[in-house]
């Protein structure tokens, strides 16, 4: 397949009452330039009409072997397909794919597929707890297919708990993440994973305040492909764009650094890894003032801020292993976003950085105007604590995360 050739998508859909959400992530995937082809399952049609999904996609829409027989449709539709994703996967369709069944075009394609096959499930909490849930995805995930974790939050009718379709967005950005290489192996299991991200704040009143540019999306991005890994995720998230919850990760939301040091300091000890992706605002006003500074009645406060040092993070989690307080196990990743100068790269003011704070990995980007702050994808380096640079391409954060993950794996293995 060439580079600029569209990739071939199939989406199953299965009879799920999240059903709905898939209209969204073909509208998604088709919009990024994919070819989409939509397999419902019969029962899937009771939620959403093939109309829907025909007009989506533009292509027609079946559920049974017996159509296109001329066209071989039951085999061409899997060999053709770059990555299969079935999203909802309810606990019957995941049932009938460890059984091996081949009753409608659904669970034949999944038999004859090749590629990367993303399975994102969608139940009731008690039905993904059920023991033969649990085993039928294990078997799943032994035999290579890739089986998403499930969103926490609200179910049908009153329920919450974890069972919920991520958001459409979520599963489109895995998805192409799979298909860019980034590795979703459930191996992370048993790991705890507690990564900051967002921007901090520092207010000069209850109007105003100092903070730095970040969207947090990297560090989300981040906390997505550790979950999906297995990991027990928690994020420490100051100020962020509306992002949606990786699943299964725990958000503690801070506003300022003094906040966001006192969380990981409580967190740290009980981590694996502790990866520092927040943009920390390095100074905060040495005072607040309690009501707004107005114009013409505090011009001197106004004009001249005096600023103190902010706890840096970063370098006290690295001391603190040090002595003791966090596990010598504990691997530190931090990052940096760097600008370069007449005399020095980005590069270099990033190895410089790496060999103050002592963390094992450090990501440093070069930024500037339109370069990684809110922007979908990042590129840059990958610092290694033995002197080592790896060059990150541009890619999505999610692929970027991959390759972080992966960099942390290749110092604990």
């Amino acid at each position: 397949m060439s580079e600029n050739q569209p990739r071939r998508i199939v989406v199953g859909v299965s009879g799920g009452i999240a059903a709905y959400k898939a209209c969204h992530l073909v509208r998604d995937l088709k919009e990024a330039g994919d070819d989409v082809r939509v397999v419902p399952t019969p029962s899937a049609l009771n939620f959403v009409g093939a109309a829907t999904f025909e007009a989506l996609s533009g292509h027609p829409v079946s559920t049974t072997v017996f159509d296109a027989v001329d066209e071989v449709q039951h085999v061409r539709v899997g060999q053709e397909a770059d990555a299969v994703v079935i999203a909802p996967a309810t606990a019957d369709v995941m049932a009938r794919l460890v059984a091996g069944r081949a009753d409608d075009l659904l669970t034949a394609t999944v038999l004859v597929a090749t590629c990367p096959v993303i399975v994102v499930p969608a139940m009731h909490t008690e039905m993904w707890w059920n023991p033969a849930t649990q085993a039928n995805v294990a078997t799943l995930r032994e035999r290579g297919v890739i089986v998403l974790e499930p969103a926490h939050g609200r179910l049908t009718g009153k329920d919450t708990g974890p069972g919920r379709l991520p958001e459409p967005d979520q599963i489109a950005e895995l998805v192409r993440a799979v298909l860019d290489g980034a590795d979703l192996t459930p191996d992370w299991r048993g790991r705890k994973v507690l990564i900051t991200a967002g921007g901090t704040q520092e207010n000069l009143d209850p109007v105003r305040f100092l903070g730095n540019r970040s969207s947090g999306r990297q560090g989300f991005a981040l906390a997505e492909i550790a979950a999906h890994r297995g990991a027990e995720v928690t994020i420490v998230a100051g100020a962020t764009d509306d992002l949606p919850t990786p699943s299964g990760a725990r958000i503690h939301r801070v506003t300022s650094a003094r906040e966001m040091a006192a969380v990981v300091e409580k967190r740290a000890p009980e981590q694996d890894v502790i990866i520092m992706a927040a943009a920390v605002a390095d100074f905060r006003p040495v005072s607040e003032a309690g009501a707004k500074m107005k114009k013409g009645q505090d011009d001197a406060a106004l004009m001249t801020v005096e600023l103190v040092e902010n706890p840096d993070i970063l370098a006290t989690t690295v001391e603190q292993r040090r002595q003791g307080a966090v596990p010598v196990g504990t691997t530190i990743v931090g990052f940096a976003a760097e600008t370069g100068d007449a005399d020095t790269s980005a590069l270099e003011f990033a190895q410089a950085k790496l060999r103050r704070k002592g963390c094992d990995l450090l990501m440093a980007n070069e930024v500037g105007e339109g370069k990684v702050f809110g922007q979908a994808r990042n590129q840059g380096w990958l610092l290694g604590a033995d002197g080592s640079v790896e060059e990150v391409p541009d890619g999505s954060k999610h692929v970027v995360a991959a390759r972080i993950l992966a960099g942390v794996d290749k110092l604990r293995d």
